[in-house]
């Protein structure tokens, strides 16, 4: 049985997905925590309805990032995971914490990298006159939004797109492809190799 952790700053949508989905796939698993960084993230009244502990640490109570993630780390450890999951974190990590946790943090963001790293993704893609968007899964590594690719989504620009129509769009694949991720983590169905993931069990990393 793996413990998983989840980090949110927010409403926590791909946390429940991940929640709901361990819970009904009967995965060889557990949601071992949910940790904040905002203390009045919507999510954590979800978690804790669904019987996960909640832990908040409060990223503005600390000096700098070092110190927090270095209490973050703390938090986390102290519910020995085996995967550590962010969905919608909204910290940028330290080279350490990253270093810390490879192998085994997992990230989704809302583009097709290595295409639109950071923030504004979705708009950042309509304004490029982009044909399609989507989301990436991918392991953690110090260098932000990058690190070794798990899984993808497609989504077609339809015309008269705006940002938030795009990025519901989008959002739907999301909550099928990243419980599929963490659930192919937690069966040991993922390899990597020359810094390319395969899907030992032949499924496809593509979702649409």
């Amino acid at each position: 049985m793996k413990n998983i952790v989840i980090l949110i700053s927010g409403r926590g949508s791909n946390m429940e997905a991940i929640v709901k989905a361990c819970a009904g796939e009967q995965w060889p698993a557990r949601i071992a925590a949910v940790i904040s960084n905002r203390p009045d993230a919507a999510g954590l009244a979800f978690a804790a309805a669904h019987g996960v502990p909640t832990v908040v640490v409060d990223h503005k109570a600390f000096a700098d990032r070092e110190a927090f993630d270095a209490e973050l780390a703390r938090q986390i450890d102290a519910f020995a995971p085996d995967l550590v999951v962010l969905a919608g974190f909204m910290r940028i990590l330290t080279p350490g914490f990253t270093r810390h946790y490879e192998g085994r943090m997992l990230n989704i963001h809302p583009s097709l990298l290595p295409a639109f790293t950071g923030l504004h993704t979705h708009q950042r893609a309509l304004q490029a006159g982009c044909q399609f968007a989507g989301a990436t899964v991918h392991f953690v590594t110090a260098e932000l939004d990058h690190g070794p690719i798990v899984a993808q989504a497609v989504a077609a620009v339809q015309p008269g797109d705006d940002e938030a129509a795009l990025a519901a769009r989008v959002l739907k694949l999301e909550h099928r492809m990243y419980p599929a991720a963490v659930r192919w983590f937690v069966e040991g169905q993922l390899g990597i190799a020359d810094g390319r993931v395969r899907q030992l069990g032949g499924q496809a990393q593509a979702f649409s």
